[in-house]
């Protein structure tokens, strides 16, 4: 792969992976229009791992709280207090609960079918379909509920289900996740919030997956460095786009993407052979 072709994807990737418009998508669209053939989905995941970085750097104080609700399972004060007791009081151990729970429908989803979800990497006519879809998700949110709900266990694990959804290219993982909790009541700002953190075990996970396979196949020099080069650009583009997004979703202007989904989902049914 090119490392100017290698760029373009990284960019693309970065930006849209926190826009509703399915970054997945836009992947697998712009391969086609590059030309790219290569087989499986490593790259994809490789550049969701940047993506992964950004929101890393921008969430660091969350991410740094929830490790240490996490570790403090293993504390003598823990076990003095009780499950409940910690669920209640301590708002970063319950966060840590709502992503582990939330996280199980794309766990399972991911691993019985894996072969499947790969061959829809491949499928643009299936992604551009997909792409219309989210664009019917982003304009439901018009009918969504007054924004005050907090987060809780059953709001959370449908928005776990949301993701699971969002592994099919074109559907927007952030778009899906975020409207599902706007659907709940759930308050924007924590939607979109939870929406971020809840991406972080999938894509890590996802990432560990394809790096021992591609460990085990080998690769060439070149092959790293395009995926270094993808993952540095979708770092840096990443970085630009969540704050863009965080200031959208405050104003409530989530379904401001949905014409653009439509039009791209009927350009590529049209375009695409």
């Amino acid at each position: 792969m090119q490392i100017v072709k290698a760029v373009i994807l990284g960019i693309v990737q970065g930006i849209t992976e926190f826009l509703p418009v399915s970054s997945s998508g836009h992947l697998v669209l712009a391969k086609h229009l590059l030309q790219l053939q290569e087989q499986g989905i490593e790259f994809e995941v490789f550049l969701h791992f940047g993506t992964l970085l950004a929101v890393l750097t921008v969430f660091r104080k969350d991410i740094m709280n929830l490790i240490a609700g996490f570790f403090s399972l293993f504390t003598p004060q823990f076990y003095h207090d009780g499950m409940q007791s910690r669920f209640r009081s301590d708002a970063y151990f319950r966060l840590l609960v709502f992503i582990v729970l939330a996280s199980v429908p794309a766990g399972v989803v991911g691993l019985l079918f894996e072969d499947q979800i790969e061959a829809f990497f491949s499928q643009p006519r299936l992604t551009s379909i997909n792409l219309i879809i989210t664009a019917v998700i982003l304009t439901l949110t018009l009918l969504a509920r007054k924004n005050s709900r907090e987060l809780s266990l059953k709001n959370t694990f449908i928005m776990g289900i949301a993701q699971a959804v969002a592994i099919l290219p074109g559907i927007s993982r952030s778009g899906s996740t975020i409207s599902a909790g706007l659907y709940q009541g759930v308050k924007s700002e924590e939607a979109a919030r939870f929406s971020f953190l809840l991406a972080v075990p999938a894509i890590l996970g996802a990432t560990l997956l394809h790096a021992l396979k591609m460990i085990e196949a080998g690769f060439s020099g070149e092959q790293f460095m395009a995926l270094a080069i993808g993952m540095a650009a979708a770092y840096l583009a990443g970085l630009l786009a969540i704050e863009s997004m965080l200031a959208l979703v405050r104003r409530g202007k989530l379904f401001y993407f949905a014409p653009y989904c439509l039009i791209l989902g009927i350009l590529g049914l049209l375009l695409i052979h």
